[in-house]
């Protein structure tokens, strides 16, 4: 199902000043991607491609001679800007429309971007076009079964998407070969997020500005009622908290 891209641009840009006060998942998971697929040298243009607020651009300058930031968002953008100042280059674009020449980028790193391109496969044929012969793609996604639990409780209120979609692993195999990837690797890892309440993961989940964007949503407010009962169908642990359940599938694919 198609997402909306101007609700997505508006989610990060209004989170860009809440995200860094939230996002320790975000942290762990850009960390256990390049302790993972960092390659040994990076040469040429590198892409941070969805930066965000800068830490996994941060976390890659030091191996870098040419980094680029891209961001959707332009107030994420900023926010990296003032971390990093000129230290690096700044492009505000869309995943599937790079302001790119053709085989002009060596790598592309993203880091929990990519599942807001859905379907994934006109970003992943521009992310090809722009990677030089040979150059690699380095990504984290969350897969389909992340908030699993969130997207069960909500099952006994009504029939909407009040979760966003993600891709399988397979699906994501299949539509980097289509796109003409080779070598592809893929690692599975679960991250569980710990809260007090529903409505802290709720509360976190829009200071990260991962709001609800699929078509298929309800678009008028939810009543007080139904998320009463959604409420009350998540489950508990013994000792009162909920867990959440954030699924990744970090990539590396060669052009």
């Amino acid at each position: 199902m198609a997402l909306d891209k101007t609700k997505i641009k508006q989610s990060f840009g209004n989170a860009s000043q809440t995200y860094d006060s939230v996002a320790e998942l975000q942290r762990n998971v850009g960390r256990d991607l390049l302790r993972a697929f960092l390659p040994q040298n990076l040469t040429g243009n590198v892409i941070d491609l969805g930066c965000g607020t800068g830490f996994l651009t941060q976390a890659l300058l030091p191996h870098c001679k040419n980094l680029i930031a891209v961001d959707l968002a332009l107030p994420m953008l900023q926010m990296t800007r003032e971390k990093l100042r000129d230290s690096i280059n700044y492009v505000c674009a869309d995943a599937e429309q790079l302001p790119f020449s053709t085989e002009s980028i060596d790598t592309i790193f993203s880091n929990l971007a990519l599942q807001w391109c859905l379907p994934i496969d006109q970003a992943l044929k521009e992310l090809q076009r722009v990677l030089v012969k040979g150059g690699e793609l380095v990504f984290s996604t969350f897969s389909s079964n992340t908030l699993h639990e969130l997207k069960t409780a909500w099952t006994n209120v009504d029939d909407f998407a009040h979760v966003n979609d993600f891709y399988t692993a397979p699906q994501l195999q299949f539509a980097l070969e289509n796109a003409g990837f080779v070598s592809i690797e893929i690692k599975n890892q679960s991250y569980i997020s710990r809260y007090d309440s529903v409505l802290d993961l709720m509360r976190e989940l829009k200071h990260i500005g991962a709001h609800n964007v699929n078509s298929q949503r309800r678009k008028n407010l939810t009543s007080k009622k139904s998320l009463q009962t959604m409420i009350a169908n998540y489950p508990r642990t013994e000792s009162g908290e909920i867990v959440a359940t954030f699924d990744v599938i970090c990539i590396v694919a060669r052009r």
